[in-house]
C-alpha cells in the first residue's frame, strides 16, 4: 500500500490512483496546494500495484540523449504562439494527421491547469505555450492506455516526472504507437499559489471582473524577454445573454517584474520533490525532450531567431524517426552546448531558505511577501552569467561603434 512518509518522495503523478484496482486511493491537497495519495487500508487488497507504478520507488538509471538539435518551425505565426520554436505543434500535427491523439496541459474554465487530450489541431492550440503551474493529471494515463488498446496512436506530453509516471503505469513498450515527449522542467509551482494570485489580480470593489485569457509566454517584447499577460472582461450580469463582452488587457508584465513569475523563478513555492527531482538526466525515458534553447545567439548565431528557438534532445530510435519526418529548420549541436544553456536538464534547483518564510507569511501577507523575499535571494549562477554576457556584448558593441566612427573620421 502506498504510504508517503516524506513529501519529497511524491511527484503527484497520480499513477498509483489510476492503477489501483479497488479505487481505494485518492489524491488529497495539502496546505501548500499540492496533492498526495491517501489509501484506505480497509479497502486495500495488498496487490502492491500502487507501489509498482510509482516513479519515485522505481527510478530509471540516467541516460544521455542520442542526438541534440536546435530547431524551429518555419511558420512565423506558430512560433509566436508557442513557448519557443514551435516544435511541439509540428509533433502534434504529425500525430493528429495520422489519426492519433495528443495529451497535454491546458487551462480549464477556472484557469486551473489540467491534463487533457486533443483529436484535432484546433484542440491542440490549448496545449501550446508553457503553464507555470503543476497540472492535474486526473485519469490521463488510463485514457491514454485505452486509446492505445484500441489501436490509436498517442502522443503524451508533460514534465519528466509525469512521463516517468506514465511509463511505470503502462508497464510495457507500445512501440511506435506511443510517442513520449517531456519538457525540461525548472520545477512546478503550487496550484494554490496560482489560484490565490488570480484572486489577487481580479480583486476589485464590486468583483465584476472575469479572466478570459492567460499567457505565461507573451512574446511582444521578444522570446527572451517574455512576459505574463492576463486578459479579462466585465462579468456577465445576465448569463442567458448572447451579447459579446468587451475584453481588455488586465495585465502585461515582463517575467522579471511580475510577482508570480519572480517567486517561481526564485523557487519559493515549488513542489518539495522538485528540489531533488527523481526524473532528470534522462530518467523519464521519453522519446523526445523539448526546451528553450537559451544562449542560441552565442552558440549558433546564424540560427538565432528573436521569436524563439527550441532545444531538442532525441532520446530513442523512435524519437529520431519522428523528428526526421518533420518539416523543421534544424541544426545539430553538442550535448554540452545544450547543458550550458539549460542546466535544468540534469540539475534540480536548490530550495531557498526563504521558502519556509514564504509559506509562513503567505496566508497573512498575501502576494506582497513575494517582493520582499525575492529581494533577499541572491542572483542565481544563471542570472549572473546572463548579466556578464549582456555586459560583454554591450562592451563589444560600444567598441565596434567607436572604431567605426574613428575610421569614418580618418577617411
Amino acid at each position: 500500500m502506498i504510504d508517503i512518509l516524506r513529501k519529497e518522495d511524491c511527484v503527484g503523478c497520480n499513477a498509483c490512483v489510476q492503477r489501483c484496482p479497488e479505487k481505494c486511493i485518492e489524491m488529497v491537497e495539502d496546505g501548500q496546494g499540492f496533492v498526495y495519495p491517501r489509501a484506505d487500508a480497509d479497502k486495500c487488497i495488498g496487490c502492491d500495484l500502487c507501489e509498482r507504478v510509482c516513479p519515485v520507488l522505481n527510478r530509471n538509471e540516467p541516460a544521455k540523449p542520442k542526438a541534440v538539435y536546435a530547431a524551429k518551425n518555419a511558420d512565423d505565426k506558430i512560433r509566436m504562439t508557442s513557448s519557443s520554436g514551435g516544435v511541439f505543434h509540428a509533433l502534434a500535427r504529425s500525430v493528429i494527421e495520422d489519426g492519433g491523439v495528443v495529451f497535454g496541459a491546458k487551462f480549464n474554465e477556472r484557469w486551473e491547469v489540467v491534463h487533457d487530450y486533443a483529436e484535432t489541431l484546433e484542440e491542440v492550440r490549448a496545449f501550446q505555450g508553457s503553464k507555470y503551474v503543476q497540472s492535474a493529471i486526473g485519469d490521463a494515463f488510463r485514457r491514454a492506455e485505452d486509446f492505445l488498446k484500441h489501436g490509436r496512436r498517442v502522443m503524451f506530453t508533460g514534465t519528466p516526472c509525469q512521463l516517468a509516471g506514465l511509463q511505470s503505469f503502462l508497464g510495457r513498450d507500445w512501440g511506435d504507437k506511443l510517442l513520449k515527449v517531456d519538457v525540461v522542467c525548472h520545477g512546478v509551482p503550487s496550484p494554490l499559489v496560482w489560484r490565490e494570485y488570480l484572486k489577487y489580480m481580479t480583486a476589485s470593489g464590486d468583483g465584476r471582473i472575469e479572466i478570459t485569457g492567460v499567457s505565461f509566454r507573451d512574446k511582444r517584447s521578444g522570446w527572451e524577454k517574455f512576459g505574463l499577460t492576463v486578459r479579462a472582461a466585465e462579468a456577465e450580469s445576465d448569463p442567458t445573454s448572447d451579447s459579446p463582452r468587451d475584453e481588455f488587457e488586465l495585465l502585461f508584465e515582463p517575467l522579471t517584474e511580475n510577482r508570480y513569475m519572480r517567486g517561481f523563478l526564485k523557487d519559493l513555492y515549488l513542489r518539495p520533490s522538485c528540489y531533488s527531482c527523481p526524473a532528470k538526466r534522462g530518467r523519464s525515458r521519453s522519446d523526445i525532450t523539448l526546451a528553450d534553447f537559451w544562449g542560441i545567439r552565442y552558440r549558433v548565431p546564424r540560427f538565432y531567431d528573436p521569436s524563439g528557438v527550441s532545444l531538442l534532445l532525441i532520446n530513442s530510435d523512435r524519437g529520431e524517426r519522428v523528428f526526421s519526418s518533420l518539416r523543421l529548420e534544424s541544426e545539430r549541436v553538442s550535448y554540452d552546448a545544450a547543458l550550458s544553456s539549460n542546466r535544468a536538464i540534469e540539475r534540480s534547483v536548490k530550495r531557498p531558505k526563504q521558502a519556509c518564510d514564504f509559506w509562513r507569511g503567505f496566508e497573512a501577507e498575501g502576494f506582497p511577501i513575494v517582493d520582499r523575499l525575492c529581494d533577499e535571494i541572491r542572483p542565481s549562477r544563471r542570472e549572473l552569467w546572463a548579466a556578464r554576457v549582456r555586459r560583454g556584448l554591450s562592451k563589444v558593441k560600444r567598441t565596434a561603434v567607436g572604431m567605426f566612427h574613428f575610421g569614418k573620421q580618418n577617411r
